[in-house]
């Protein structure tokens, strides 16, 4: 495991609440006194990273400068500052019974009309993703789910329909393929950005 904040964007972000809106596509999950936001997600490497983190913008979303392209596998959760120490503990276990693998982008997808979310199409990598989904999703992070796990990329959202139209189109024949060796801890700072605080390679 390392840690570094190298995933961090330094671009003034949206409040905390509209970022976990947009994370989620459902109402925020705001911490209470004593607690801190933490996310677990699969970051897209360079180059693809910017390239979708780009599209996101031109898109016009804003988050496309503050949150780091990724894949969610536990979507924005207040847990006690208190467990963070077990939090790290967890992953560490879970991620060293894993096997690294590829995961292959291919194509757009969207949640509409349930949340307004546009994507880029996991081809291949997406039961390995389940998987690890799974995994995580237990013990200190066994927080209930409020839709089925779905791995995707997301490259536009909260954004009216012709700008989320546009985003399905214009990525429809996107393809990117990079190897995942390693998942990340992601905690939402102070200053509403997030940023990479624990990195736990697959296979120890």
């Amino acid at each position: 495991m390392s840690s570094g904040s190298g995933l961090a964007h330094p671009a003034t972000p949206p409040s905390v609440a509209a970022q976990a809106v947009a994370m989620t596509g459902v109402m925020p999950v705001l911490p209470a006194a004593g607690e801190t936001l933490i996310g677990v997600a699969i970051a897209v490497p360079q180059p693809w990273a910017a390239e979708l983190e780009g599209w996101r913008s031109a898109f016009g979303d804003p988050l496309g400068a503050t949150v780091p392209a990724h894949v969610t596998l536990v979507p924005p959760t207040a847990v006690p500052t208190g467990a963070m120490d077990r939090v790290v503990d967890h992953l560490r276990r879970t991620t060293a019974a894993a096997a690294p693998f590829t995961i292959s982008l291919r194509g757009t997808g969207s949640f509409r009309p349930v949340s307004p979310v546009v994507y880029v199409r996991l081809a291949s990598g997406g039961p390995e993703c389940a998987q690890l989904e799974d995994d995580v999703r237990a013990g200190v992070l066994g927080t209930q789910r409020r839709f089925p796990f779905h791995p995707h990329v997301t490259v536009a959202q909260l954004l009216d329909e012709a700008a989320l139209d546009r985003a399905e189109a214009e990525l429809a024949g996107y393809e990117a393929s990079f190897d995942v060796t390693e998942v990340g801890l992601f905690t939402h700072g102070r200053d509403g950005v997030w940023r990479s605080s624990a990195r736990f390679p697959l296979g120890g």
